[in-house]
């Protein structure tokens, strides 16, 4: 039997039904709300594709059943800019150029405004501690960190 879920997103409430109450918060998020700025990458929170804020926190939507998310602010990559006035994440990742095929670049971002919203001067090395559970395959990671350090420059 299906059950009725309010879920908070990017500041707006929005009810789905779900079937299955376990299921996977970016599965509602993808599929129900049709928001593609985050990906299914292992669906074992190991890739970091997924990568949302709940509250405060950097969550991998892939491993959090919908259930457990409903009446929690939730913050995915289209929720963080506007058209024309980006995140400094968002303008940094640009300027830097790292993203390439951009499968993970969500998911970074995400992970690193978490970051940055709880340390707004990082170190290297707590960017890469922070960012080591989002993997990327092209290679573009000094660039991401470049980017990181940007936006928490912008940020300051």
């Amino acid at each position: 039997m299906a059950r009725r879920i309010a879920l908070t997103v990017n500041g707006r409430v929005s009810r789905i039904e779900v079937d299955d109450p376990t299921m996977p918060l970016l599965y509602a998020l993808r599929n129900e709300l049709n928001l593609k700025g985050l990906h299914f990458g292992c669906g074992l929170a190991q890739c970091g594709a997924c990568t949302v804020q709940v509250g405060a926190a950097a969550v991998r939507s892939c491993a959090l059943p919908v259930s457990q998310a409903e009446g929690k602010p939730i913050t995915t990559l289209e929720g963080i800019g506007e058209t024309g006035r980006l995140h400094p994440l968002q303008q940094a990742f640009i300027d830097e150029q790292a993203a390439q095929c951009g499968y993970c670049t969500g998911g970074m971002i995400m992970q690193a405004k978490a970051l940055l919203e709880s340390n707004r001067s990082p170190s290297d090395e707590e960017i890469r501690r922070a960012l080591a559970g989002n993997l990327c395959r092209c290679g573009s990671q000094l660039r991401v960190l470049r980017a990181v350090r940007r936006a928490a420059r912008a940020m300051a």
